[in-house]
């Protein structure tokens, strides 16, 4: 039998998948791993028209998130998620040779996304907090051994939960203007006041990711969205499938988008804030938590003494998490999302007779 392993493109065949939430799998009840919404709404379904294809960019939905965040169309791309941004912003900008700044811990999918491309990957070192500054990112991108194109940064970031700062941004934009910048804001509705959308106006290198996903409790539509200025926007036209948006996902975007779809996102946010808080005061009260990260998203990333035993000790209970045991700086770590009141007190008495062991 022909091993089609070995007919593979060689950067294919050393390729190391991202592990999702849903890829990694679980057998349970409770899942906090993804840092989804822990309920959706009910959107109205029109099945009449699915004998066409759709736009490419649906218009009621580019403009929708135009309004939403205060843009004109010509810089709004809608895509598959964030996740296809970030895949599009690789084959546009990174030829052979060159390629991409990532600081971990952070979002998998940006290295994935370069190694998928052929593009080449560098790493920008945090302090020993975990945080991340200008000078790290330049240090970088001055010492890459290949032309840096993009720097992927995010804020908030996942796990970590923190927001890069904004003067940090702004010297980065002006100190390496022909390098693209992008900040994926995906759990910015979160803490809205951190976001830096109104450096777009001012920096044409900046782009920004953003998403239906968290917030917007549509992880399933796989709906997201590039903000950049309109050259930008325009080569990722050239780029993009020519039908990346199926009817049924416009559809309900354009109902998340209206005002009431933003309304109820709104006061879903401040349910998820309030629970995290309270959620946050229960997990330091434990014997067996070493440290609660701050957060700016919908999830808390916590260090516990053994991280290893609680995340076993979950599993079994049914309750499905996310380890971050084997990332740079994160040892005994794990990332819970903030699901339903009931969920989390769920999470809480396992941990509570695990503290009174």
């Amino acid at each position: 039998m022909v091993d089609f392993n070995k007919l593979a493109c060689q950067h294919v065949q050393q390729l190391v998948p991202y592990q999702s939430a849903r890829r990694i799998g679980g057998h349970g009840h409770t899942f906090l791993n993804a840092n989804e919404s822990p309920k959706s709404e009910f959107y109205i379904f029109n099945s009449t028209t699915l004998n066409r294809y759709p736009d490419c960019q649906p218009f009621d939905v580019v403009q929708g998130m135009a309004d939403y965040v205060g843009l004109q169309r010509n810089q709004v791309l809608v895509t598959r998620g964030g996740d296809e941004s970030i895949g599009l912003l690789v084959r546009t900008f990174c030829d052979i040779g060159e390629g991409v700044v990532v600081a971990p811990p952070t979002y998998g999918m940006y290295e994935i996304a370069a190694q998928t491309n052929r593009a080449q990957v560098t790493y920008a070192q945090r302090h020993e907090d975990l945080s991340l500054d200008a000078a790290a990112i330049a240090k970088a991108i001055k010492e890459a051994p290949f032309k840096v194109k993009l720097v992927f940064i995010d804020s908030p970031a996942n796990p970590l939960g923190i927001i890069f700062p904004e003067d940090e941004l702004k010297k980065l934009l002006t100190d390496f203007p022909e390098v693209i910048f992008v900040l994926d804001e995906a759990y910015i509705e979160y803490d809205s006041a951190s976001s830096h959308l109104p450096l777009l106006k001012d920096y044409p290198n900046l782009v920004m990711i953003r998403t239906l996903s968290k917030a917007f409790a549509l992880a399933g539509i796989r709906c997201g969205f590039t903000l950049a200025h309109p050259d930008i926007i325009n080569l990722l036209l050239k780029v993009i499938d020519p039908y990346p948006i199926s009817d049924p996902v416009a559809q309900i975007a354009r109902q998340a988008l209206a005002r009431g779809g933003i309304e109820l996102m709104h006061e879903r946010v401040k349910k998820s804030l309030e629970l995290r808080e309270k959620f946050r005061e229960q997990l330091e009260a434990l014997p067996i938590v070493t440290r609660v990260f701050p957060s700016h998203a919908n999830f808390l990333l916590v260090e516990f003494k053994d991280g290893p035993q609680v995340f076993e000790r979950m599993l079994q209970k049914g309750i499905i998490l996310r380890s971050f045991e084997t990332k740079p700086g994160l040892k005994n770590t794990i990332r819970i999302t903030i699901g339903t009141p009931e969920e989390l007190d769920e999470v809480m008495r396992v941990l509570t007779a695990m503290s009174a062991e």
